[in-house]
């Protein structure tokens, strides 16, 4: 993609995902860098562009934590046709069938991905094809086999989910799951090509009690030798999230195996998420539960196709990006709108807000403290996050004039809770600081929070912390182990500051290579007062074109600017910077309070995939003129804390 030149991808759903280079070369001829220095006094200096960036042995690897396959039953019965063997071969770059019959392929392969089907009846819509006798034999099972059969697939898998967040799922038999698993493994193990491609393996545990969204996608460290020993553990053992952790406990003591869990959709949990009690008792969470959630759950999925989670403007009103592809009329089973008072429990930043007031009530351990990735949650087996090249949720939300108005989720109860596939995004993707493209390799970075998230682009960004960085290690030749030497990286904490001395932050970030420009770089602070409650702020570090857009005295910068046509859902890459880097010092740094900083990346301006939908299936006298038609795509950080002792 060159300067200036108006952008519009060919719509033949050859998808525009691209392998991962961005911090392995520098930028091509005709791109902008740039590099500001924002010391949080208003003052901000432009400096030389930075060379190509050397890692220090490590790079970022792409890919999708949460994919389900038509072994999912919310996936199989709503249509999806496309097996575990199809979605490793297309994420690895083949050109497979969509189940609507659309070929796709990407252009360059992912690095990884979890197949990720649910636990709860893993392979359902495979035992309703065959007439499995334990299936049938089973008042549920035998109505949902009869509606699937009679071509009311949706029907039956919208019955499926209520009676998961109702209970009455939990008649089914267990028989043909188990035998599922066991395939799944033997996947698994033949598209896993250490150093090439990962396949982690891994299932979704899918807690929704009363339709909040407590799910977790649980990963294995290990291969088939290890994961067999067990089957797994599904919301039919137990909605409560502290068993699925004595599991995780077991599996570990059983096999010298390692697991961790990823919870995500805290925007759809109905304030349960985050709450500061026991699932089960409703009691306060004691040191024991903080230690347990902190080292058994060190991610959150902070974007998905179901929404954002990082903030919501409700909560953050001084966050101008705060309102973005929010899903937020209802939870999970259309049961329930939420509150302003639930959503405090719902959103990372209040979460991570939230573990810092609790750590002092439980023995200094902060149950909240958790690294962030994307995800997509895609029950299509085709991870497809470009707007331009975009799959859906599921079978119903597939490419079509029409799906743009179809359900996601129709409530039994309530219209106004209904959820729509235009209210969905093309989100997200994980990036994973790793030395190796291999299952220990990444899960190692992934439990050490060195990792990042992205809403569906291929943009990389890298941040050390540190009290004793010089200045210098931005423009070092490998500038990550220079920083790394004086520092920690995104996921570690800093303690107990030298005096005189404030936390400085290195950061760079860089474009996916087929993507749109950076606007700028954001810090997100949040720290504990000395009554004890949080407070929060953004600043802006660095961002384009500095010489043009100066920092204003209360911290604002003015806005990148527009290129988008949302008619012709194109945009120009002639504004914004091909990478940015900076180092910034906190200005207001209280060497007493607790406190946590992650970076926010922005994007240029781009169109969305309702724009390139109304624009393929020319659709403009039917789509409303108020749909996103363009936003800015973004990624986030893990933090790094602060803590005086």
């Amino acid at each position: 993609m060159t300067q200036g030149v108006s952008v519009r991808v060919n719509l033949l759903f050859a998808a525009s995902l691209v392998a991962l280079q961005p911090l392995l070369a520098s930028c091509s001829t005709g791109e902008k860098t740039a590099s500001n220095t924002n010391n949080g006094d208003g003052a901000s200096t432009a400096g030389a562009s930075q060379s190509a960036e050397c890692l220090a042995g490590e790079r970022p690897f792409f890919g999708d934590t949460h994919l389900h396959t038509s072994a999912s039953p919310d996936a199989g019965m709503f249509g999806n046709k496309l097996d575990r063997d199809t979605a490793y071969e297309f994420a690895l770059g083949k050109k497979v069938t969509s189940s609507i019959g659309e070929d796709v392929q990407l252009r360059r392969p992912h690095d990884f991905i979890v197949v990720a089907d649910h636990a709860e009846s893993i392979g359902l819509q495979q035992a309703i094809d065959r007439s499995d006798e334990g299936l049938i034999g089973d008042e549920f099972g035998k109505r949902l086999h009869d509606l699937v059969k009679d071509g009311k697939g949706v029907e039956a898998a919208s019955e499926f989910i209520r009676g998961v967040a109702l209970g009455t799922s939990k008649k089914l038999p267990k028989g043909f799951s188990e035998n599922e698993w066991g395939a799944n493994l033997d996947s698994a193990e033949a598209y896993n090509k250490p150093g090439e491609f990962t396949a982690l393996i891994g299932f979704e545990w899918t807690s929704q009690p009363g339709g909040g969204n407590l799910h977790r996608v649980v990963i294995l460290r290990d291969g088939k030798d290890r994961a067999e020993q067990v089957t797994p553990f599904s919301a039919y053992d137990s909605e409560d999230v502290e068993d699925l952790w004595t599991f995780m406990d077991g599996y570990e003591n059983k096999t010298g195996g390692r697991a961790l869990a990823i919870p995500h959709n805290g925007n759809l949990s109905s304030g349960t998420m985050f709450l500061p009690r026991h699932q089960e008792t409703n009691q306060p969470i004691d040191a024991d539960y903080a230690r347990r959630r902190q080292k058994r759950e060190p991610l959150f999925e902070i974007t998905q196709i179901k929404g954002h989670s990082e903030a919501h403007p409700l909560l953050s009103p001084n966050d101008e990006f705060a309102d973005f592809w929010l899903l937020d009329n209802s939870n999970l089973g259309a049961f329930k709108a939420p509150t302003k008072e639930m959503m405090k429990y719902e959103y990372v930043r209040p979460g991570l807000r939230r573990g810092l007031e609790l750590q002092d009530q439980l023995d200094g351990v902060n149950p909240f403290k958790f690294g962030v990735i994307g995800a997509t949650d895609s029950h299509t087996s085709l991870v497809t996050t470009d707007e331009n090249a975009f799959f859906g949720k599921a079978f119903t939300s597939e490419p079509s004039k029409d799906r743009w108005k179809k359900h996601l989720l129709k409530s039994a109860t309530d219209k106004s809770l209904d959820m729509y596939n235009y209210q969905i995004g093309s989100s997200g993707l994980a990036g994973v600081w790793a030395s190796e493209n291999t299952r220990e390799g990444l899960f190692d970075a992934m439990e050490r929070k060195e990792v990042f998230g992205t809403t569906g682009t291929l943009l990389s960004v890298q941040m050390y912390g540190g009290f004793d960085f010089d200045g210098t290690e931005l423009s070092a030749n490998n500038w990550a182990k220079a920083a790394c030497l004086k520092g920690v990286p995104m996921g570690g904490d800093l303690t107990q500051a030298p005096d005189g001395k404030a936390p400085t932050f290195q950061i760079k970030a860089r474009r996916d290579p087929d993507g749109a420009n950076l606007d700028r770089i954001q810090i997100v602070k949040g720290w504990l007062k000395a009554d004890g409650t949080t407070d929060e702020k953004i600043y802006n570090v660095t961002w384009s074109d500095p010489d043009k857009r100066t920092l204003a005295d209360d911290g604002s910068i003015p806005p990148v600017g527009n290129t988008v046509d949302e008619t012709e859902a194109t945009y120009k890459n002639n504004i914004g910077a091909a990478s940015l880097s900076g180092s910034w010092t906190d200005p207001d740094f209280d060497p007493t309070q607790r406190s946590f900083y992650y970076v926010r990346v922005l994007e240029i301006p781009t169109p969305t995939w309702l724009a390139f939908d109304r624009k393929r299936f020319d659709n403009f006298a039917e789509m409303p003129k108020d749909l996103p038609y363009s936003h800015q795509e973004r990624a986030f950080s893990s933090p790094v804390w602060y803590n005086p002792s």
